[in-house]
């Protein structure tokens, strides 16, 4: 499983590197298109673990979905649970998945503040 695990983490790295080449190329900083790079791909991987848990197929492990949030994909992780009604009711990711964005909060409040005096 921990192979697999590698495998989408690695495979949301090229979606985000890509995406984030083609929005520099538009004219976008290097720093946004990477945080919109990385949001779209955490949210596809929601997609795509709703869309094996049906067949039971191999699915997205949630260490790699918690991996992907932690990078910053928070509000594409957010926006795959609310568009694919996914990860609504498993109290333990939230627990993780919230833990997480708080982090982030304080972490960008912290920077911001020191930033901006």
């Amino acid at each position: 499983m921990m192979r697999y695990a590698w495998a989408v983490i690695a495979a949301a790295i090229g979606l985000t590197v890509l995406i984030g080449l083609m929005l520099v190329l538009a004219g976008l900083s290097p720093l946004r298109a990477l945080f919109v790079g990385v949001n779209v791909a955490t949210m596809l991987a929601y997609g795509y673990d709703k869309h094996r848990s049906r067949p039971r197929g191999r699915r997205v492990p949630e260490a790699a979905l918690h991996a992907m949030a932690a990078v910053g994909g928070t509000p594409g992780g957010f926006l795959g649970q609310v568009v694919f009604r996914h990860k609504t009711r498993d109290r333990k990711f939230h627990l993780i998945f919230w833990s997480i964005a708080a982090v982030q909060i304080v972490v960008l409040l912290t920077w911001s503040r020191w930033r901006h005096g």
